[in-house]
């Protein structure tokens, strides 16, 4: 699934960066007036404009479902499921191994504490 929006969130994000590139700027419009572009050719009258555009917020729209898809799996991971499951092998590692070591107490029952010099 988590491999799936990936794939998704990266090619919309390329398809994206290929809109916003083959649109027109602002001042683009000028010099069709005068007659050094041609914006009846291939998108008819009214240009590429409404095309791109739409295209452009369909694309966006779709890489911003697949971050918020991406922050949500990241976010509550699944539990695991098999058992070679990375984490399964963590646990039963952490349950294998050997609780820390007691700390000498010091002392005898009765009360008196003999210090021993270590060697």
């Amino acid at each position: 699934m988590e491999t799936l929006v990936w794939v998704v969130h990266v090619m919309t994000a390329i398809v994206l960066v290929g809109l916003v590139l083959m649109q027109h700027g602002k001042g683009a419009d000028m010099g069709v007036s005068f007659g050094s572009g041609s914006a009846g050719s291939l998108f008819g009258s009214s240009g590429s404009a409404n095309f791109l555009s739409r295209s452009t917020a369909v694309a966006a729209t779709v890489f911003f479902i697949t971050s918020m898809a991406l922050t949500y799996l990241y976010a509550h991971p699944l539990q695991p499921q098999g058992v070679m499951d990375k984490h399964e092998v963590s646990r039963q590692v952490q349950q294998a191994a050997p609780a820390s070591t007691p700390a000498p107490t010091g002392g005898e029952a009765g009360g008196s504490k003999s210090k021993e010099i270590p060697k």
